[in-house]
């Protein structure tokens, strides 16, 4: 990526095709967006909107018409294909609230016996529900199933959540409706050329695409994914977890021994560290004498923590889950994976005052497997984090409403509120999708109905689909339009594709290749919708310069702007790239080397099938 970014931007030099102030300011712009949200730096929501700002500030200081008014600016929020993206999060809300997924699915999981089995039974369905509905969403209700799933046949959940994952972003890209990026490419394709794609023009690749990468998972399982332990497990590795416990200074262990206090009899688990006021004491040995306010932090496997629990003399850090203002008969233990819409991301358990906060007491921490130092309230918590946390069984309910949670793990496990509406959700969504496929509905005008029917027929309320609605996502597709729409006006576009073009040799399949891996190289790096926005307007000026046939200039923006689609949805190599490999990362117990490794064959095949169905399927030639 980095050769590939310094060869580019040699050749723009070379051509001096960055002749403004304009285009090197917005080309910049667009650069330290991508080199940020990479870096993780920051939300990706605020990146976007900082930096569309910078834009907005330098044409209202200038008045330059090479950069976009503010006007035209955040027109990008009133994008039709951004309002369809929000009206489907709420269409989902209904199924969630009513089952309706896990009915469609749970009749063929229960006769599941063996892993590949299981993953027949549980990634074909998931492939086609991901065609018709956002599968960030799907993949959320289907946790808690999958983890029953790999219980019920003795299977480690790492086999089953990553491919579910790769499952629904390959099904997502069988239909214009499946992903938001599709959603937004099309829309943007029809406002500039007047375009617009057929609903089902994206599986003409999606679905050899998908066949050939269901099988290549479902054979590869075995032999490529490792059997992680999930980030909260009973059987868990004990160096996953960090956990903290404090010796209470009025309780019977202060003066004992670690040996005598039974801090070694507990299977998996260790003290990895002792803070007594400024000092901290590693490798403590049994005979160390434990003293009154000693921060004890532990690492072991879940078993071991709640029995660690049970030992009179310890209490949470700070006293925290005493300070709960729930009876001590009703607090159970709570796993918890921290969602990107969490409101405490970035901030440390205790600057974002988690227990006032949720009326929950953080128990323990996992992280992809790394075991973390210091204390639990020093924890920046990051998406994807696993917390086994102290709460009452309420606390499930109200964070699903809350959505600061992907997975939450509940006693109940399947129950619904609404399960007698299932079938009424089930079939709402069905019409919605045959109106929008068989054109008798625009596609946001049978989401605006199936919002209204949703909620009218009390599959979910006004307040659960609003909450559904992811924001962030919302703003970044957002801002990235506008800052999309400045690298047109400015001409850094067409100065990027220009280079492209000189790298390709004006080759019109190399620059068609070309355009495809950019995309999914940033894919890889920043979200999805913002490296489809950004690659569109770069894809687009590439077919306008590229020459055609009969020696003219110009050729068909199709090809392209599919493979703009397709690559922008296929990430597999990283659990940054894609919501759904972030949300199953730290429940799976994954490494970043599983997503590589399992992950790279995958990319190749969806690469691979798109050089070769695109060309044919989509001519160059202008018709």
């Amino acid at each position: 990526m980095v050769i590939t970014c310094f060869l580019l931007l040699n050749e723009l030099w070379r051509l001096g095709t960055l002749v403004t102030w304009e285009s090197w300011l917005t080309l910049s712009v667009a650069g330290i967006l991508l080199v940020c949200l990479a870096l993780r730096v920051a939300a990706t929501d605020l990146l976007a909107v900082a930096c569309l700002a910078i834009l907005v500030f330098a044409q209202n200081i200038t008045g330059t018409p090479l950069l976009p008014t503010p006007a035209e600016a955040v027109a990008g929020f009133g994008n039709e294909g951004l309002i369809t993206i929000a009206l489907l999060f709420a269409v989902v809300a209904g199924l969630e609230f009513t089952g309706g997924t896990e009915l469609v699915t749970s009749r063929l999981l229960n006769r599941a016996k063996t892993l590949r089995t299981a993953q027949v039974r549980l990634l074909l369905p998931v492939a086609g529900i991901s065609g018709f509905l956002n599968n960030t969403p799907v993949v959320a209700a289907l946790l808690p199933v999958v983890d029953d799933l790999g219980k019920r046949i003795s299977q480690s959940t790492s086999r089953l959540f990553l491919p579910m994952s790769y499952a629904a972003i390959l099904g997502g890209m069988c239909t214009i409706m499946g992903t938001s990026t599709n959603l937004i490419v099309q829309k943007m394709y029809d406002t500039q050329f007047g375009v617009q794609l057929n609903f089902f023009a994206p599986a003409w690749v999606g679905l050899p695409a998908t066949i050939i990468g269901l099988i290549y998972i479902i054979l590869a399982t075995p032999k490529l994914l490792a059997p992680r332990k999930p980030a909260v497990s009973a059987s868990d590795d004990p160096q996953q977890y960090t956990v903290e416990m404090q010796v209470d200074p009025g309780g019977p262990l202060v003066g004992v021994t670690i040996e005598k206090a039974g801090l070694r009899n507990l299977p998996g688990l260790y003290i990895a560290e002792i803070q007594r006021e400024d000092d901290t004491i590693t490798a403590a040995k049994p005979n160390e004498r434990l003293q009154a306010g000693d921060a004890l932090i532990l690492v072991g496997a879940l078993d071991s923590v709640v029995d660690l629990r049970k030992i009179r003399g310890l209490i949470a850090p700070d006293d925290q889950a005493r300070k709960l203002q729930i009876p001590a008969w009703r607090r159970t233990l709570v796993e918890a994976v921290v969602s990107s819409r969490c409101s405490l991301l970035g901030k440390t358990i205790r600057e974002g005052r988690f227990r006032s906060h949720y009326n929950a007491a953080v128990v323990a921490v996992a992280r992809g497997g790394k075991r973390l130092s210091g204390k639990i309230g020093d924890v920046r918590l990051e998406s994807g984090d696993v917390l086994l946390l102290e709460a009452s069984p309420s606390f499930q309910h109200r964070q699903r409403e809350l959505r600061d949670f992907y997975l939450v793990s509940a006693v109940e496990k399947g129950t619904v509120r609404r399960h007698e509406r299932a079938w009424v959700s089930l079939a709402i969504l069905i019409v919605m999708v045959l109106s929008a496929a068989l054109n008798f509905l625009t596609i946001l005008t049978a989401a605006l109905l199936a919002v209204v029917a949703m909620i009218g027929l009390r599959c979910c309320t006004t307040v659960e689909a609003r909450r559904s609605v992811d924001w962030s996502i919302l703003i970044v597709i957002g801002a990235a339009i506008g800052i999309g729409t400045a690298m047109e006006t400015s001409g850094s576009a067409k100065a990027i594709a220009n280079g492209l073009l000189s790298l390709a040799n004006e080759n019109r399949f190399l620059t068609l290749a070309a355009i495809y891996l950019a995309t999914m190289l940033c894919t890889e790096l920043i979200t999805n919708t913002a490296a489809a926005i950004l690659m569109f307007k770069i894809a687009t000026q590439a077919a306008a310069a590229l020459p055609a046939a009969d020696g003219s200039i110009g050729v068909s923006e199709t090809p392209f702007v599919i493979a703009v689609m397709i690559a922008a949805s296929a990430s597999f190599l990283t659990p940054f790239g894609y919501q759904t490999n972030l949300m199953v990362y730290g429940v799976g117990g994954y490494r970043v080397s599983d997503y590589v490794k399992f992950g790279l064959p995958l990319s190749l095949i969806v690469f691979a099938v798109s050089m070769i169905v695109i060309p044919n399927v989509w001519p160059f030639a202008i018709q």
